[in-house]
């Protein structure tokens, strides 16, 4: 069964997946598997952009999403006379014969990458590009397209060894979906510290975050320009512990939450002893 891994870490936000996808599938006919996509309103694969943090501390994260080709697909199951399907390699098609006004295959979908054709009164979204695969390609456009191995397909044997740190894009939607995802955005906590009366950032000092919730703690320490970065952490509250030599320890941990949003914790000043 064939699988798609999708890693966030790599995704530079070029959209040349999502770019050849209109290429190969805008004013084309591929029936069975798929009529013309319309040149605008729909994006078989689309590339989200998110902006998190607060100024200066700011991420731009990128993330494809496609059909998740699940397992348990609320679209068959809302599908009439077969009009969805699942082929032998796993990928789901909506015929597009046969599923003319069903709308209710787009409603049925949780990820919101199922489109309404309204000049065909057809449901259409990606097909893992099934025609190419027919014809002896190896992966489906998007991926070929992908410079960076932030999009990758095949067989879920040759996934063995990373199958393990994926996660779903929405599990609580419970599809058992096919395109798997790693290093999805998970919390950020960022900061600076330096000496005010000196007008200095402090270079190596060490912060220590410690989670509320849990007790969980984190260390590291401030970069060059006296930053300080938490990558990857859970959404919680959190206290904020900083050391440096020749200065009084300071803690902190009013206001320093990313329950809702990554933080910008801003300018922690250090005073000597």
């Amino acid at each position: 069964m064939k699988t798609f891994i999708v890693d966030i870490d790599r995704c530079i936000g070029c959209h040349s997946c999502q770019l050849v996808c209109k290429d190969e599938h805008c004013d084309n006919d591929w029936m069975p598997y798929a009529a013309p996509q319309p040149d605008t309103g729909q994006f078989w694969m689309r590339v989200n952009e998110k902006e998190r943090g607060q100024t200066p501390k700011v991420r731009v994260t990128y993330t494809p999403v496609l059909c998740q080709h699940c397992e348990d697909a609320p679209c068959m199951k809302a599908a009439k006379d077969g009009a969805v399907y699942r082929r032998d390699d796993g990928l789901v098609v909506i015929d597009p014969a046969k599923a003319k006004d069903q709308r209710a295959i787009m409603d049925a979908c949780p990820y919101g990458v199922v489109f309404w054709n309204e000049a065909l009164a057809i449901p259409q979204k990606c097909t893992g590009c099934a025609h190419l695969l027919d014809d002896g390609w190896t992966v489906p456009r998007c991926v070929d397209a992908c410079a960076h191995d932030a999009l990758r397909f095949g067989d879920e044997e040759e996934f063995a060894d990373i199958l393990g740190q994926c996660e779903e894009l929405k599990p609580e939607a419970g599809t058992k979906p096919r395109v798997r995802y790693l290093n999805l955005p998970k919390r950020f906590l960022a900061g600076e510290v330096a000496d005010l009366e000196e007008e200095e950032v402090l270079v190596g000092a060490k912060v220590t975050i410690t989670n509320l919730d849990s007790g969980e703690q984190l260390s590291a320490e401030t970069d060059e320009f006296g930053d300080f970065w938490f990558k990857q952490i859970a959404p919680a509250d959190y206290a904020i512990d900083v050391t440096c030599e020749g200065y009084r320890p300071r803690h902190v941990e009013d206001f320093i939450s990313t329950k809702e949003k990554d933080l910008n914790a801003g300018t922690i000043a250090m005073y000597r002893l």
